[in-house]
C-alpha cells in the first residue's frame, strides 16, 4: 500500500506507533518524517496497526552508501518499509540524510562480533522482517592481514562472519538475500586456513574467498531452512566506492536484483537456493552446492563466534 500522507496524519500515526528503541537504533522522529516525506508517495512504518499491510519490511546491511543505499531507496520507491544499517553514529546520520523516508537505522561495526550481535538485537527489537539483504562488505584492496579485535582478518569478519551471525541471530525472515561477486569463482574451495593464519596474504584472494563463503552460506541456509527463500547474487563490477571509477558494468542494474529477490512475487523470484545476475539465473561455482563444504564453513563460523546456526 502506498499513500500520500499529510504531515498531520503522519505525526498522529507516528506518535501512536513509534517503537521503544533499543540502544543504537535511531528511529525517525515525527518532525523528520513529516518534513522529509510529506510530499512523497511513501510507505509508512507501522501503518499495519491501522490498516491491512501490503508492504514488506526489509533490513539492508551496509546501507549508508553504495549499492545498499541504492537498494534502500528503490525499496522505498516501490512502497516498502526499510531499516538501514550504518557502522557508526556519523554514518547513521549520513544514511538518514540520504534516505530520509527510512523507518530507522541500526548501528554497529560488523568487523566486531560483539557489535554484530548488538546489531541483531536492535533489529529484533524492531520486529520480524519480511526480508534481509546482506549487502555489507569490504573490498579487495587491503594490503595486509588486518586483524580485528576478535583475531580475525577484517575482510573475513565483515564479508563472511557477519552475515553468518546476523542470519543466526535475527528472527527468521521470509527471505534472505546475500551479495556475492563473480570473483567467488576464484575462491579457495578447500576452505583451508580460513583465517589466513598460515597463508601469505593476498587481498584479492581473501576477498574472493569471502564471496565464495557468501554463496556457501546462502545455499547452506536454503538447505537447512526450506521455509525461507534464500538466494545469492552478483551485482556486477560497478562504479561504487568499492568497485572504483573504472568499473565496466551497469550501475543502474547493480541494485535491482537484490530488491527483486527481497520483495517480488514473480515466480522467478520466489525460488530458493539459486544464484542470480541481473535477475537471471547464473551458474555459481559447483563447489558451493557441496553440503560438506557448506557444513565446514558453518562449523568454522560457529567455533570462532560461539553462535550456532540452528
Amino acid at each position: 500500500m502506498r499513500l500520500r500522507l499529510t504531515a498531520a496524519y503522519l505525526a498522529r500515526a507516528w506518535k501512536a506507533a513509534v517503537i521503544d528503541p533499543a540502544p543504537g537504533i535511531r528511529p525517525r522522529t515525527v518532525s523528520q518524517l513529516g518534513v522529509a516525506c510529506k510530499t512523497a508517495l511513501i510507505p509508512f512504518p507501522y501503518l499495519h496497526r491501522y490498516e491491512k499491510r501490503y508492504m514488506a519490511r526489509v533490513f539492508v546491511t551496509g546501507s549508508s552508501d553504495g549499492l545498499g543505499q541504492m537498494a534502500a531507496q528503490l525499496l522505498l520507491e516501490l512502497g516498502h518499509q526499510v531499516v538501514l544499517h550504518a557502522r557508526n553514529e556519523q554514518r547513521a546520520k549520513d544514511a538518514l540524510a540520504a534516505v530520509p523516508c527510512a523507518a530507522a537505522v541500526v548501528i554497529g561495526d560488523l568487523a566486531s562480533i560483539a557489535q554484530t550481535k548488538r546489531v541483531a538485537d536492535q533489529v529484533n527489537r524492531i520486529g520480524v522482517f519480511d526480508a534481509v539483504i546482506h549487502n555489507a562488505a569490504v573490498g579487495n584492496r587491503e594490503p595486509k592481514r588486518l586483524v580485528t579485535e576478535d583475531g580475525l582478518p577484517h575482510v573475513f569478519a565483515i564479508n563472511t562472519l557477519a552475515p553468518y551471525l546476523l542470519s543466526a541471530l535475527i528472527q527468521r525472515p521470509k527471505r534472505l538475500v546475500y551479495l556475492s561477486s563473480g570473483l567467488h569463482q576464484s575462491g579457495d574451495i578447500t576452505l583451508h586456513d580460513l583465517a589466513w593464519e598460515m597463508r601469505p596474504w593476498s587481498g584479492i584472494q581473501a576477498y574472493s574467498d569471502t564471496k565464495l563463503h557468501d554463496v556457501l552460506l546462502a545455499f547452506a541456509i536454503a538447505r537447512l531452512w526450506p521455509d525461507v527463500l534464500t538466494n545469492a547474487l552478483e551485482p556486477g563490477w560497478v562504479a561504487t566506492k568499492m568497485g572504483g571509477p573504472g568499473a565496466p558494468d551497469d550501475l543502474d542494474q547493480a541494485h535491482r536484483t537484490q530488491v527483486w529477490l527481497a520483495v517480488s512475487d514473480e515466480l522467478s523470484a520466489t525460488v530458493t537456493g539459486e544464484y542470480f545476475y541481473h535477475k537471471k539465473l547464473r551458474s555459481p561455482h559447483s563447489a558451493t552446492r557441496d553440503p560438506d563444504r557448506q557444513e565446514k564453513l558453518l562449523r568454522f563460523c560457529e567455533e570462532r563466534s560461539g553462535v550456532k546456526l540452528v
